[in-house]
C-alpha cells in the first residue's frame, strides 16, 4: 500500500471515530427540555425521579420517557421536590478536568491517527531485523542461494556475458583485485533496446556471485512528498553497505536520473532532483572495503544526467543489442526447453526467419506456438504451430470471419501481388516470405519479407528499392482498375518516411549533400526523428527532393509491372484462389512464368528466322 493510500486510510478511520462517539455521546445523553417545562410537569406530578449533579437534572416521568434540565436554583427546587414525593438522588461535582477531557477525545483520536500513520512509515523504514530499505517500496532482498538465476539462464548476448564475468569474480574474491591496488567497477548501466534482457542479466549476476540482490524501480523513489525519494536512496545505500558484498539493481534509471534542470524556476527543489543529487552521493561514498555494486537498466541512456556517466559512477556501459541469428537460436532453445516439441522442427530456420526480435519476444513466441498447439488439441509444439504465432505476433491477429466483398478481395490481391513482384524482380531486396490476402489487423492484406541474413547497414539502392516496393501495391490497382484506393495510406506513408531520412538523416541526397538535418530521438526505443533547425531555402530544396526521389521510384515500379503484367494477373488470380501463398509457392508461380515469357520470346523471334532463312 502507497503512503497516499495509508494516510487516506488513517483519515477515514480518524473521521469514523470521530463520528462514533459523536453519536455515543448523542445516543446516552437524554433529550433536553426547559426549566419551565420541568417545573409544568413537576406540577402535575409526572416526574418520577431525578438525579442531581450540581445544576444538571436527569430523570425520568411516570412514563418511562428520559429527560435532562438545568436548575439555576437548586435550595428553592428540593421543597418542590419534596411535596411531590419524588425519588431524589443526587452526586457532587467533582473538581477535575473531565469535561475539557471529554471535549479533547475528538483530538486525541485524530493525533492517534496521525501516531499511527507516522508508525507505519516508520516500520516501512526500519523493518524487522534491521532492514530498512529492504522492507520498503518496490524493494526486496534475495538472500544468498536464493536467486536461481545464472549465466546458464541467460542466452544470445555473449559479448555482455563475458564483460560482466570480471564482476562476478570480484564480488565472489574481492580480496583478488584490492590487494594487487585496483578496484573494481563502482556502477554498471546496462542500456539496450525493451526485452533484450537487461533485468535478467542484473539477477544472473547476483545468482552467479551468490550474493544478496536488492531490486527496485527508478519510478519508486519518486513520491509527491519533497525529499522522501533522497531518504529511500540513504536507506538503500545504508542496508546494502551492512551486507556487503551485494548487488543494487536500480531498473529504468532514467525516471531519477535524468538530465538536470540547469538552474530554472523549479532547480534544486524538485523531487527527481534531490533523489538524484542524493545517489549521486552515495555512489561516491563507497568506501574501499564496501563491495556494493549498483547496476542499472535504462532504454533511454541519452536522457541520463553526465554527473551519473562519468568514471567512478557508471563506470562501465554495456550495450545489449538485439540478438543476432545465432543469438535468436540460442534463445530458442532456452525456451523450446519448456515446451513439448515435435522430433525434427528446425530451430536455426525458425530462428532466421524472426530478424529483429528480441529475447522477450522470442519467448512470447514460443509461448504462443505452445498455446496454439494446445488449441488445435495437438500432443506436441509442431513448426506450423510456430509459423501460425509467428504471423499472430508480425502480421497480427487473422480476422477470417471478416466479411470482405469479392471487389476489395480482388482490389488487395492486385495490391499485394505489386509488392511481392517488385520484391522479387528488383535486386537487392529481402526475398518474399508469405503473401496473404486475409485481413489481420488492421489491414486487409499483407506482403511478409524475410532477409537471409541480419542486417547492420543499408546501401542507397536497397533504400531506393524498398521505396519502390512500398510503391508496387498503389502502381498495380493503378495499372489493373485505373482507379485510386486508400488501402495504399500506409504504404505511402512509409515510403515518405524512408525518403524523409535518406535526404535529410543518411545524406544520400547529391542535391543536399551529405548533410544531416534531423536525427533519432528515441534512442533504442525509436520514436519519431526531430528536423534540426534550418533555412526556409532549405526546407523548399528537402521537399522538392523528397518528392521527386518519390515520383521517380514510381515511376520505374510502374515500367516494371508494365513489363511483367501477366506475372500480375497470374499471381494475383493465384492469391484470390488460396488467399495465401508462402515462399516456395510464390518461387513455383515465378518460374512458370519465366518458362511462359521465355516460350512467347521465341515464338515472336521465329518469323523473323524463317524470313531470313
Amino acid at each position: 500500500m502507497s503512503n497516499i493510500q495509508t494516510g487516506l486510510l488513517m483519515l477515514l478511520l480518524t473521521a469514523l471515530g470521530i463520528l462514533g462517539y459523536n453519536v455515543w455521546l448523542r445516543e446516552s445523553t437524554p433529550p433536553p427540555i426547559s426549566y419551565t417545562a420541568f417545573l409544568a410537569d413537576l406540577d402535575k406530578g409526572v416526574i418520577q425521579r431525578v438525579h442531581l449533579r450540581g445544576g444538571e437534572i436527569t430523570g425520568e416521568d411516570t412514563k418511562g420517557h428520559s429527560f435532562s434540565a438545568f436548575a439555576p436554583d437548586l435550595t428553592g427546587l428540593m421543597p418542590l421536590l419534596l411535596s411531590k414525593s419524588v425519588e431524589i438522588t443526587a452526586e457532587p461535582v467533582e473538581p477535575g478536568l473531565g469535561g475539557f477531557l471529554q471535549s479533547l477525545i475528538p483530538v486525541v483520536l485524530i493525533l492517534g491517527g496521525w501516531l499511527i500513520f507516522n508508525r507505519s512509515q516508520s516500520g516501512k523504514g526500519s523493518g524487522s531485523g534491521g532492514s530498512g530499505f529492504g522492507k520498503g517500496k518496490g524493494s526486496h532482498l534475495l538472500p544468498i542461494g536464493m536467486s536461481k538465476i545464472t549465466f546458464a539462464d541467460v542466452a544470445g548476448i555473449e559479448e555482455a556475458l563475458g564483460e560482466l564475468t570480471e564482476i562476478v569474480e570480484s564480488l565472489r574474491h574481492p580480496e583478488k583485485f584490492s590487494k594487487l591496488g585496483g578496484h573494481i567497477p563502482k556502477g554498471i548501466l546496462l542500456q539496450g533496446p525493451p526485452g533484450t534482457g537487461k533485468t535478467l542479466l542484473a539477477r544472473a549476476i547476483a545468482g552467479e556471485a551468490s550474493v544478496p540482490f536488492y531490486s527496485i524501480g527508478g519510478s519508486d523513489f519518486v513520491e509527491m512528498f519533497v525529499g522522501v525519494g533522497a531518504s529511500r536512496v540513504r536507506e538503500l545505500f545504508t542496508e546494502a553497505k551492512k551486507n556487503a558484498p551485494c548487488i543494487i539493481f536500480i531498473d529504468e534509471i532514467d525516471a531519477i536520473g535524468g538530465k538536470r534542470s540547469g538552474g530554472t524556476a523549479f532547480g534544486s527543489n524538485d523531487e527527481r532532483e534531490q533523489t538524484l543529487n542524493a545517489l549521486l552521493v552515495e555512489m561516491d561514498g563507497f568506501s574501499s572495503d564496501e563491495t556494493v555494486i549498483l547496476v542499472a537498466a535504462t532504454n533511454r541512456p541519452d536522457m541520463l544526467d553526465p554527473a551519473l556517466l562519468r568514471p567512478g559512477r557508471f563506470d562501465r556501459q554495456v550495450t545489449i543489442a538485439l540478438p543476432d541469428a545465432k543469438g535468436r537460436l540460442k534463445i530458442l532453445e532456452v525456451h523450446s526447453k519448456k515446451i513439448v516439441m515435435t522430433i525434427g522442427i528446425n530451430l536455426s530456420a525458425i530462428a532466421k526467419s524472426i530478424p529483429g526480435f528480441s529475447g522477450a519476444e522470442i519467448a512470447n513466441l514460443v509461448n504462443e506456438a505452445a498455446l496454439s498447439a494446445a488449441k488445435h488439441g495437438k500432443q506436441a509444439v509442431t513448426l506450423a504451430d510456430f509459423e501460425e504465432a509467428k504471423d499472430k505476433i508480425v502480421m497480427g491477429l487473422a480476422r477470417k470471419n471478416a466479411v470482405i466483398s469479392e471487389k476489395d478481395r480482388r482490389v488487395t490481391a492486385y495490391h499485394e501481388a505489386g509488392h511481392a513482384i517488385v520484391a522479387t524482380l528488383l535486386p537487392e531486396t529481402d526475398p518474399v516470405h508469405k503473401i496473404t490476402i486475409i485481413p489481420r489487423g488492421r489491414a486487409l492484406g499483407l506482403t511478409q519479407q524475410m532477409p537471409l541474413d541480419d542486417r547492420y547497414t543499408y546501401s542507397k539502392e536497397y533504400i531506393l528499392n524498398r521505396i519502390k516496393i512500398l510503391m508496387g501495391g498503389r502502381v498495380a490497382e493503378e495499372l489493373i482498375f485505373g482507379r485510386l484506393t486508400t488501402g495504399a495510406s500506409n504504404d505511402i506513408l512509409s515510403a515518405t518516411e524512408i525518403a524523409t531520412r535518406l535526404i535529410c538523416e543518411w545524406g544520400m541526397n547529391s542535391t543536399i549533400g551529405p548533410v544531416a538535418h534531423m536525427h533519432d530521438q528515441g534512442e533504442f526505443l525509436g520514436g519519431s526523428s526531430i528536423m534540426k533547425p534550418y533555412s526556409e531555402q532549405t526546407a523548399q530544396r528537402i521537399d522538392r527532393e523528397i518528392k521527386k526521389t518519390i515520383e521517380a521510384c514510381h515511376a520505374e515500379t510502374r515500367q516494371l509491372l508494365t513489363d511483367n503484367n501477366k506475372f500480375l494477373h497470374t499471381l494475383a488470380e493465384a492469391l484470390l484462389i488460396n488467399e495465401t501463398i508462402d515462399a516456395e509457392e510464390m518461387s513455383i508461380v515465378y518460374h512458370c512464368y519465366l518458362s511462359d515469357k521465355k516460350i512467347e520470346d521465341s515464338l515472336k523471334s521465329s518469323p523473323e528466322e524463317t524470313t531470313q532463312a
